[in-house]
């Protein structure tokens, strides 16, 4: 079988491509959205059916979230809730929608 080397070059670019995207795959906004959810507010933390599956990391997240007790009003601010969520989370090891690091100032995207 002869591959040309532009469908040598072809291949080769999109294996990069691929290799080099995120491995979250997040793509938070500017104006910090997810898939037109805004991420902030009341969060729920659910088992099933979740808004995103969400990872804790340590270094390098998609939003840095600062945890309150109230006016979850900004980018990265989140109040845990039992009920009436803006949004629900799962927390999962991998594969996830958002990568996220807690920090204790200066939530949101970085």
């Amino acid at each position: 079988m002869f591959i040309t080397q532009r469908a040598l070059y072809c291949i080769l670019s999109g294996l990069s491509l691929t290799l080099l995207s995120p491995a979250s795959g997040a793509a938070v906004g500017s104006d910090c959205t997810l898939n037109g959810v805004p991420l902030y507010g009341k969060v729920k933390v659910v088992e099933n059916f979740a808004d995103f599956d969400v990872e804790v990391v340590s270094s390098f997240p998609d939003l840095k979230v600062q945890k309150v007790t109230s006016f979850p009003d900004r980018c990265g601010r989140w109040q845990f809730v039992t009920s009436f969520p803006d949004f629900t989370v799962r927390f999962v090891n991998s594969f996830p929608d958002l990568k996220i690091q807690y920090v204790s100032s200066f939530p949101g995207v970085r």
